[in-house]
């Protein structure tokens, strides 16, 4: 009997991400321009490789480095700050 009903509870998951995945396609697709406005972009790579400028950001080494050491600057400040406020209870 746990089987049958396990077996049923399945089936109506599986018809509930069904229904819900495939959705009716428009019936008129969309009129499209016979010439583009602007012009088309290059092709992306296959397989969603990123292009190599991509995932890189605009800093060079110099300035990673202010970067960190302003960080640790930072935290030292809070250490300090946190030593204080110790000292004074």
């Amino acid at each position: 009997m746990k089987t049958i009903l396990a077996a049923i509870f399945a089936v109506l998951i599986g018809l509930a991400f069904i229904s819900s995945t495939f959705a009716q396609a428009p019936s008129a697709p969309p009129a499209t321009p016979a010439t583009p406005a602007t012009p088309a972009a290059p092709a992306a790579p296959a397989g969603g490789e990123m292009k190599k400028e991509e995932g890189k950001t605009n800093g060079t080494k110099a300035a990673k480095k202010a970067k960190k050491a302003k960080k640790a600057k930072k935290t030292e400040e809070k250490k300090m700050e946190e030593k204080k406020m110790e000292e004074k209870k």
